[in-house]
C-alpha cells in the first residue's frame, strides 16, 4: 500500500535513527542519505520522496557521485537508485550535473542546494594551498 509523502514525513520527523538533536539549536539536523542540506525537513528529506537527489564524493577523491533515487521503481529498491560519477574537472563537472538536472526536469527546487553540495565536495577534495615563507634579507 503506497502512502503519501506528507503522512511519512508526519509519522517520522520527530522520531527517526537519521536525527541529530542539539541543545540550543530550533531545527535539528538529518544524516539521513539524499538530504543536500543536512536539515530536518520534509522538503530535503530523503527518506519520504519518491524521488531524491544526493550528492557524495567520488571513490577515487575525485569528482563527485550523483544519487538519484527514481520514482517509477519506487517498490524496487534495488532498481530505483542510479549513480552517476563526474571527474571531469571543477567547473565541466557542474556544468554537466546541472544540465543532467534540467535537462530530465529532476526536482527543480532541489537543483540550487545540489550544485552547492557538489562545489562543497569538489573543494574539500582541493589540495591546500602552501604559503612560501619570506626570505630575511
Amino acid at each position: 500500500m503506497a502512502t503519501s509523502s506528507h503522512l511519512n514525513w508526519l509519522i517520522v520527523r520527530n522520531n527517526n535513527a537519521f536525527l541529530l538533536k542539539k541543545r540550543d539549536i530550533k531545527k535539528p539536523f538529518s544524516t539521513e542519505p539524499n538530504n543536500l542540506t543536512n536539515v530536518s525537513s520534509y522538503r530535503y528529506s530523503g527518506i519520504v520522496h519518491k524521488k531524491t537527489l544526493g550528492v557524495v564524493p567520488a571513490a577515487d577523491k575525485k569528482g563527485f557521485t550523483v544519487v538519484m533515487k527514481k520514482g517509477k521503481y519506487a517498490q524496487r529498491p534495488a532498481k530505483s537508485t542510479v549513480k552517476v560519477t563526474m571527474k571531469a574537472g571543477p567547473r565541466r563537472s557542474l556544468k554537466k550535473f546541472r544540465n543532467l538536472l534540467t535537462d530530465n526536469k529532476y526536482r527543480k527546487d532541489l537543483t540550487q542546494a545540489a550544485l552547492r553540495r557538489a562545489s562543497a565536495v569538489m573543494r574539500s577534495q582541493k589540495a591546500p594551498q602552501v604559503k612560501k615563507a619570506k626570505k630575511p634579507e
